[in-house]
């Protein structure tokens, strides 16, 4: 039996994106199993009660998507044609995992470096199946030089000037850097918008 039921998620996620599909809350009630599985042994998030954690996980990065220029992304564009993003430091796959949820024919690329959290996203990918999704178990700073994304996400980094540096060079030109922090640690040159229920929580949006 589910830790939470469909229409409690829908519920709670009313605040960052009301009538989410029922698609994707079936999807969110099996990520949201496995990640408190998970984290019973492997420290994903620090996170623990599960009503918190569709917040301020599931919430927060389905709210960025709703931000995000993914809108025109279809899952009948073929792969070459399809709008892709890359999560950096994706942790236990947020806010790319969910996004890539709730936008099937975006092509999502969750990159994380550490063992745990790498096989932790592999088992989620392989029990959900989402065709969008792609798994890069190291740092994004050696993926070929030459891929570069639509949208590059960043949340919850421990060095944010290393992180965005890394980021910077993986957007495309006409691209947008989207990055889940705080007013405090905002870098400054784009727009912010306030995360719902956070007192200090933005979504940082620049173009590029």
């Amino acid at each position: 039996m589910p830790i939470l039921s469909e229409p409690t998620i829908a519920d709670l996620l009313t605040p960052y994106l009301p009538d989410p599909p029922a698609t994707l809350l079936g999807h969110l009630s099996a990520y949201l199993d496995l990640l408190l599985k998970w984290n019973a042994r492997t420290n994903l998030t620090a996170i623990r009660d599960p009503e918190e954690i569709v917040r301020r996980h599931f919430g927060e990065s389905l709210f960025a998507a709703s931000h995000l220029p993914l809108e025109r992304a279809d899952p009948s564009v073929p792969a070459s044609g399809a709008i892709t993003l890359l999560d950096i430091g994706s942790g236990a796959g947020f806010p790319g995992l969910p996004i890539a949820l709730l936008r099937p024919g975006v092509k999502v690329t969750l990159a994380e470096s550490q063992n745990k959290k790498a096989a932790f996203l592999r088992e989620v990918v392989r029990s959900l199946n989402p065709p969008n999704v792609e798994v890069w178990a190291a740092r994004a700073e050696i993926l070929p030089i030459d891929r570069q994304f639509r949208v590059v996400t960043l949340r919850a980094v421990d060095n944010m000037e290393a992180a965005l540096s890394a980021a910077t060079v993986r957007v495309a030109p006409g691209g947008l850097l989207a990055v889940l922090t705080t007013v405090q640690q905002a870098p400054g040159a784009g727009r912010s918008i306030p995360l719902p229920n956070s007192q200090s929580g933005i979504l940082y949006l620049q173009s590029f």
